[in-house]
């Protein structure tokens, strides 16, 4: 699975996997190779997808061969840098800076949590990157790669357990 950034939209790229293309948001500020916490840009590099979120009072179960979870009331994931279960999930009420995994908007109905940053965790490292439902027009993200809720549910079809998500540096031309 490859993702790279569109040539005249930063915030705006393509999934590529098993011979489809997929249009997605990305990060506001493109891909980086020096991901930060808050830079609003997705981390380039090859990761893991470690598995699949979803709202059961929304979806059927998804056709997928990632570990499936519902997503709870009480989910959440730290995005407190400093804490000691930064880029972890979480349960709600918590103190620290956090995600609601449970959204009204309909942007996490599906998560697939991207293995940046888990193995191990480098407090200011980036945290909640995940791969969700893309906003009306693929507005850019605070990190994350956003598909169309029916490519997404198509992609998640699929994947295998082993799958590998490969975010690219866009080439850089110099005159």
């Amino acid at each position: 699975m490859i993702v790279t950034a569109r040539t005249d939209d930063a915030s705006k790229g393509w999934l590529e996997f098993a011979g489809r293309r997929y249009p997605c948001a990305l990060g506001k500020a493109g891909i980086t190779a020096n991901k930060r916490e808050g830079d609003h840009a997705t981390p380039a590099g090859r990761y893991p997808l470690r598995r699949l979120l979803y709202r059961a009072d929304k979806l059927a179960t998804p056709e997928c061969a990632l570990p499936v979870a519902e997503i709870k009331p009480e989910d959440g994931w730290c995005d407190a840098s400093g804490h000691a279960e930064y880029n972890r999930p979480v349960r709600l009420p918590f103190t620290a800076s956090h995600e609601k995994m449970r959204r009204a908007d309909g942007l996490y109905d599906l998560v697939v949590v991207i293995g940046h940053n888990d193995a191990p965790v480098v407090p200011g490292a980036g945290s909640c990157i995940f791969m969700h439902v893309a906003r009306e027009g693929y507005s850019g993200t605070e990190g994350c790669i956003a598909l169309k809720k029916g490519d997404l549910l198509e992609l998640l079809s699929l994947i295998e357990a082993e799958s590998r998500i490969d975010i690219r540096v866009p080439d850089v031309e110099t005159s």
